[in-house]
Formats: C-alpha cells, structure tokens, sequence
C-alpha cells in the first residue's frame, strides 16, 4: 500500500471514528435536550448539526471540479434554530456524512496531487481534508461537551472514565496476555 493510500484510508478512519463519536453523544440525549443552549450565545447540538451538514454538502460536493462554498449554501442560516424532528436531524446528519465519505472513497492517489478551491482559496486536496478534519472535530468535541454538560451525572462516558485508566490498562495488558 502506497503512502497516499494509507493516508486516505486513515482519513476515512478518522472521519468515521469522529461521525460514530458525535451519534454516541447525541445519543445519550433527548430531542428537546438537542435544542437546549448552554449558554445566551451558544448553538445547540441542533445547531451544531445543522451546520456541520451543510458545511459538508458544500465543501464535498463536486469536490474536485467545483469551489467548497457552493453558491446555493446559506451559512448564516444554518445557526438558525434546528430541527422540527429528531428524524429530519439525523436525515441532515447521515446526508453529510455520506456525502463526505463518497467524496474520500472516490479519491485516488492521483487526486492528493491536485488542487481545490474554498472560497475561492487555492487548496492542495491533503490541505482541504485536513481543514475539515480539524473543523469537524472542533464541532463534534463541542456536541459531546454539550452533551456532557446536559447529562451531568447521567453521562456515560465515551473514552476511558475518569478514576479508571489503571483498571482500564491492568484489562488491556491482561488481554494482551492470554
């Protein structure tokens, strides 16, 4: 396997990893705490996802052929309120992603040569993924901090629990043993 395939496949990785993070937060939470602000100028998780789907329509659409900020993208509108439905926010939510992973599946090792244009910046194809993997995870870390922050003491965690990281290494050396 070749360095560029490796890279698109840990991409990928990652960006499934962060897709299933963001379900098991949002999970551990109710429809109306989705639309729940923690703060006078926060987003709600609805907000967050609203967002992030239509950040990714936009940039991974045409992805190679056509600028990342689409012209039938409304950006101010999607920190508007949320969802009428838990049902259309997952909608939005699995749309994105699926749009994102078509696009990464579709690359070639060719393709990480090329460039790409958002907003009208010049982007070699590696810069341009790594811009939303780092904008993705900045949105997914603030749904599970949301999450969190409604759940208190009813949060499960989704890592290693605090207190637990010696129980958790004496399990994973015992594992490695038999």
């Amino acid at each position: 396997m070749g360095l560029a395939t490796e890279y698109l496949a840990v991409v990928i990785k990652q960006f499934r990893i962060m897709k299933q993070t963001g379900e098991s937060a949002m999970a551990q939470c109710s429809f109306a705490d989705l639309q729940k602000k923690i703060g006078l100028e926060s987003n709600s998780i609805a907000v967050i996802v609203k967002h992030l789907h239509g950040n990714m329509l936009s940039r991974w659409t045409d992805f190679l052929r056509t600028d990342g900020e689409k012209p039938w993208r409304n950006r101010d509108e999607e920190f508007t309120d949320g969802y009428q439905s838990l049902e259309a926010m997952m909608a939005d939510w699995d749309k994105g992603w699926e749009t994102v992973f078509d696009a990464l599946t579709s690359l070639t090792e060719e393709d990480l040569a090329k460039t790409v244009t958002i907003r009208g910046e010049k982007h070699s194809v590696i810069q341009a993924i790594e811009r939303q993997m780092y904008h993705y995870s900045y949105h997914i870390g603030q749904i599970v901090f949301i999450a969190k922050a409604l759940k208190d003491r009813d949060w499960a965690s989704l890592t290693i629990p605090k207190g637990k990281s010696e129980e958790f290494n004496r399990q994973k050396q015992k594992e490695a043993r038999d």
